[in-house]
């Protein structure tokens, strides 16, 4: 099922170029499990092979998670929690990957939507809290074309850095994705406590 899987994802980026990663990582940003870690780096690869641009991966990248998140915003927004609960197992939507997303939505509040885009599990789902509670239309696209392209760019380089072993991505990914966050974590922290001393002289 894997092997098909990942086959398929092959086959539709060689056949129809950017488009084809608009409409994948489209699917994969509706809420349902198909990992952009098995999308971007194999367009990586074809970035040094000479087809793609870096900059086009990014973008296409950015684009099609913004159409997939938008949908699920949008149907979370006006049908609320109990629509997704009713009608998500039909799209695979875990009940504790929602818990998950909900749960990091509520920790993080809008920050949330930019830093969800790189956190594993929480990328796919985190437009269903944001709908659910109704967040700002504008920043939620915002954030999520901005997060979606970094992470992107991210992975497509991987790809290309690797060439045929683009693959090998896939195991790192989730390493990077918590370095990153750390690292957000502390310039955030170290921001609130240089305000809030600045705030009590």
């Amino acid at each position: 099922m894997v092997f098909s899987l990942v086959s398929g994802i092959l086959s539709l980026i060689s056949a129809l170029g950017y488009a084809g990663i608009v409409i994948l990582m489209a699917v994969e940003s509706a809420a349902t499990p198909l990992p952009s870690e098995a999308i971007v780096p194999f367009a990586g690869y074809l970035v040094s092979t000479g087809r793609f641009s870096l900059f086009g991966v990014a973008l296409a990248g950015a684009i099609g998670s913004v159409i997939g998140s938008l949908f699920v915003y949008v149907i979370a927004r006006y049908g609320g929690r109990p629509l997704v609960e009713k009608y998500g197992k039909y799209i695979f939507i875990p009940r504790r990957s929602l818990t998950s997303a909900e749960k990091f939505f509520a920790e993080h509040g809008v920050s949330s939507l930019l830093i969800g885009r790189i956190v594993p599990v929480v990328r796919t789902y985190i437009s269903i809290p944001a709908g659910v509670a109704k967040a700002n239309f504008w920043v939620f696209t915002i954030t999520c074309f901005v997060g979606s392209f970094f992470w992107s760019l991210l992975l497509a380089w991987g790809g290309q850095m690797l060439g045929n072993d683009w693959h090998l991505v896939t195991p790192y990914a989730k390493i990077v994705s918590y370095c990153i966050i750390a690292i957000l974590l502390f310039l955030l922290a170290y921001w609130f406590l240089k305000h809030v001393q600045s705030g009590s002289k």
